[in-house]
């Protein structure tokens, strides 16, 4: 979830950390404001969200590192010390006399009383809630094991922890962990977001994002260029209106390519998709014996396991890959489709088990309105390498992806990133519960159907990811995560493609 406070424009932006460092001071100089008045307005922003997270907490445990989050994490202690609660600070260098802002923020507690012990698990057991102050975006390197043990004792606690800025031990840019990452349940960051806190480890380890622009996000946003921007469902206006004369053939015709043998509901979820996402006529082609399945409880879809060019020809769209398989007959129809849409261009996106047939033919074929929609293991195999170097920085795993095959790269996981090689956008939707057999072989027929109706490749793909995750969402808040089919998502893709 991401709470957005400030401006319209701002929230959706997402940057590295060192443009937020090499930005603010000059940021706040154009808005009037201080360095140390940022101190301040970030540590008050981060008591207000425990007060929000449990507003009867009385006990406060306040973790402290060396930097300017340490000093963000003085002031958070001050302010609740002056609202009544019992605070325990502990520092990794109790006797460390901090410089700078954080000196003076340190300063400020010690003369209000306030004592720096050195840290204890007994602390951890005796506190109601922790503010994570250890480590900023400036660490990039594996952590030391003095910060490690503190790391371990407050995941192992179970209780409700509010991060400053970014979850200690966690690469703000790339959502990496570096050895040991805090699992927060509230992460407070300002003045941009960092692009770290919206995907993969990262989206984990943050629980709720909140942001807050300490009130110079105007001027920072003039100044800083972003890396990333971040979607949401309420960004689009949804679907136009349709035309009162308007027919079937109007809205595309889309050929669904896959369904080996035994591999049937792989592509019929995507051509149900499809159809439910407003695709005027889909058509499948698949292995012989998977036509009954496909065809089963669905005559609105055409299925066929014989001519194959034929289809081409008719397509105005293309999906490949969903339960296609690798085996012979899995060969010939990958190379005949993609042949035909090289030679004969039209919008094509490419999934599952075709994605691991181009990723043994990388040179072979290039098609110019393409997207690529991999899982972490999937792009590690177009990139040769391996799914912990894909999660390592999913950022730069997305872009190679894209400028490799010259395509719209979707790289799916928990903040699904995509990337057209000249931009990037982060999906805000979606839930764990979505993580189960079929889910991509939807969102395959949601951005085929999308492109078959005429959208554009990129508004295509930013509405279909989006989309997809805010069914995922829907049916969540409505049944829950556990148990969640693919196929749940129909009825609500069918609501917000209406909206």
């Amino acid at each position: 979830m991401l709470d957005t406070q400030l401006l319209d424009s701002l929230p959706y932006k997402l940057y590295r950390a060192d443009q937020v460092r090499d930005n603010e001071r000059a940021a706040a100089e154009k808005s009037g404001v201080e360095m140390f008045e940022l101190m301040k307005r970030a540590g008050k922003a981060v008591f207000k969200q425990c007060q929000l997270l449990l507003p009867n907490t009385d006990v406060f445990l306040v973790l402290v590192g060396q930097g300017n989050n340490a000093g963000d994490g003085y002031i958070a202690a001050l302010h609740a010390k002056e609202a009544g609660k019992q605070v325990l600070l502990c520092a990794v260098e109790p006797h460390r006399i901090l410089e700078g802002d954080a000196g003076a923020a340190q300063q400020k507690w010690l003369d209000a009383g306030g004592k720096i012990e050195p840290f204890s698990t007994a602390h951890i057991e005796k506190c109601e809630l922790i503010i994570d102050a250890l480590l900023g975006t400036g660490i990039n390197s594996y952590i030391r094991n003095e910060f490690a043990d503190i790391i371990d004792a407050v995941n192992q606690s179970g209780k409700p922890v509010v991060s400053i800025d970014v979850p200690s031990g966690l690469d703000s840019n790339t959502g990496q962990s570096l050895g040991r990452c805090i699992e927060a349940d509230v992460t407070v960051t300002f003045v941009g977001i960092k692009s770290g806190l919206t995907t993969g480890a990262g989206k984990q380890s943050c629980g709720r994002l909140v942001f807050d622009d300490l009130g110079i996000g105007k001027a920072f946003v003039e100044m800083a260029r972003s890396t990333a921007t971040l979607l949401t469902i309420e960004q689009f206006k949804g679907m136009a209106p349709r035309e009162v004369n308007s027919h079937k053939g109007t809205y595309g015709r889309l050929l669904c390519i896959g369904g080996n043998r035994g591999t049937a509901g792989a592509i019929r979820l995507a051509s149900e998709a499809a159809l439910r996402c407003g695709t005027g006529l889909v058509k499948v082609f698949c292995h012989e014996g998977s036509t009954v399945q496909v065809s089963a409880g669905r005559p609105e879809l055409m299925v066929s396991h014989e001519n194959l060019q034929e289809a081409l020809n008719w397509a105005s769209c293309v999906v490949i890959g969903p339960g296609l398989g690798q085996d012979d007959w899995a060969l010939a129809a990958f190379e005949q489709a993609m042949k035909h849409c090289q030679t004969h261009p039209k919008p094509m996106v490419i999934d599952a088990d075709a994605l691991n047939l181009l990723s043994k033919h990388a040179l072979s074929y290039t098609i110019t309105d393409c997207i690529i929609t991999p899982h972490a293991g999937e792009a590690a195999r177009l990139l040769n390498t391996s799914v912990d170097d894909v999660e390592a920085d999913r950022f730069n795993s997305t872009k190679q992806c894209a400028q490799k095959f010259h395509a719209t790269c979707v790289l799916k996981g928990a903040g699904s990133i995509i990337d057209n090689e000249s931009q990037t956008w982060v999906c805000q939707h979606g839930n764990p519960g979505m993580a189960t057999a079929g889910m991509g072989d939807v969102l395959s027929g949601i951005l085929g159907s999308l492109l078959a109706q005429g959208l554009s490749k990129d508004i295509a793909t930013k509405y279909g990811v989006s989309m997809h995750a805010k069914a995922g969402d829907e049916v969540a808040r409505l049944f829950g995560q556990r148990g969640m089919l693919a196929s749940d998502l129909f009825e609500s893709l069918r609501a917000l493609v209406n909206q």
